[in-house]
């Protein structure tokens, strides 16, 4: 019986294809919807130098490079062609965030700052508030201990500690092998 099976393989071969072909219609409905679900994992892109409201809100006309320096770095930008020009950028991309661009820039004459112009910024507090994508939900954690809790710890610490029964270590080699061979 098995010899007339092999050799009209073709009903079989048809069934089995209409079979398969039946659960792919069906199957690929479901896992679209799955694969639509996961995303892969993108990478957290930081470039430049955050620069928020307070730090912009310290700076003043007639200040030196040096004291622009202290509060807000390094710039990014520095042009040749442009040297009394700084540019202060800030572009970030992480996933499920929506990607942000932030620029400064600083114009100096005479090595004192004349003026600055850019996006409004971010103040501090704000701006992490953006990067918290996590959701926090339930219950906050009590971090206090009880009364009972706290009279156990200290009783523990009255107690010692329970003696080491592990066997002990055999004793080191008195000389140890050449690490190369000698000829």
């Amino acid at each position: 019986m098995p010899v007339t099976l092999f050799r009209r393989p073709g009903p079989l071969l048809l069934a089995l294809a209409g079979l398969g072909l039946g659960a792919c219609s069906s199957f690929s409905d479901r896992t679209r919807d799955a694969l639509y679900a996961v995303t892969p994992y993108r990478v957290e892109v930081v470039q430049g130098n955050f620069v928020s409201k307070e730090q912009v809100a310290a700076l003043k006309p007639g200040m030196s490079r040096q004291q622009v320096r202290e509060i807000l770095g390094t710039s990014l930008l520095t042009d040749v062609f442009h040297s009394d020009r700084w540019d202060y950028v800030f572009t970030i991309r992480r996933q499920g965030v929506e990607p942000q661009r932030r620029h400064l820039a600083l114009y100096f004459k005479d090595d004192a700052l004349d003026r600055f112009e850019g996006d409004e910024m971010p103040s501090e507090e704000a701006f992490v508030a953006t990067l918290d994508t996590k959701k926090r939900t339930g219950k906050v954690p009590q971090l206090e201990l009880s009364e009972a809790e706290l009279k156990n710890t200290q009783a523990d610490r009255g107690k010692k500690a329970p003696e080491d029964t592990a066997a002990p270590l055999p004793p080191l080699p008195a000389s140890y092998p050449p690490l190369e061979s000698s000829r």
